[in-house]
C-alpha cells in the first residue's frame, strides 16, 4: 500500500517538534551510581554495614577525547536523568529524520529525472 504524499511531511514536522522539545533539556553522557565509605572510621560503612549512596555521576568523552564527568547533587538528579534519557531519544529521532530526509531527496530526484526525460525532447 502506497503512503499518501503528505504523510512523510507530517512525520517530518512531528519529528522536528519532538526534536525541538528534547533539545531544550538534553544532556550528553552516561549515568553511573556509586556507593562509598565516609571519612568517619567508626561508621558502619567501613565494616559490614551498607555503604553511603547512591551517588550519581555523569561521565562523557570531553573535547580532547578524555573521559570526564561530574557529580550530580540529589536536588537535580531527576532532571539530569531526564536530560540523559532525552539525549538517547534525540539520537533515535534524528536517525528517523535523516531517513525521511533521504527518502524526500530521492523522491525529488526521481520526479526531476522523470520530468527531464519526458519534457526535454
Amino acid at each position: 500500500m502506497k503512503q499518501s504524499p503528505h504523510k512523510p511531511e507530517q512525520q517530518r514536522e512531528q519529528l522536528l517538534r519532538e526534536i525541538d522539545h528534547l533539545a531544550r533539556r538534553v544532556l550528553f553522557g552516561t549515568i553511573s551510581e556509586t556507593y562509598r565509605t565516609c571519612g568517619t572510621p567508626s561508621c558502619s560503612c567501613h565494616g559490614d554495614g551498607p555503604k553511603h549512596g547512591p551517588h550519581l555521576y555523569v561521565s562523557y568523552r570531553g573535547d580532547k577525547g578524555k573521559t570526564t564527568g561530574y557529580y550530580v547533587p540529589k536536588l537535580i538528579q531527576a532532571q539530569v536523568r531526564d536530560g540523559v534519557t532525552a539525549w538517547s531519544t534525540l539520537q533515535d529521532l534524528l536517525r528517523q529524520l535523516a531517513r525521511l530526509n533521504k527518502e524526500r531527496l530521492l523522491e525529488t530526484g526521481r520526479r526531476k529525472k522523470a520530468a527531464f526525460a519526458t519534457g526535454s525532447n
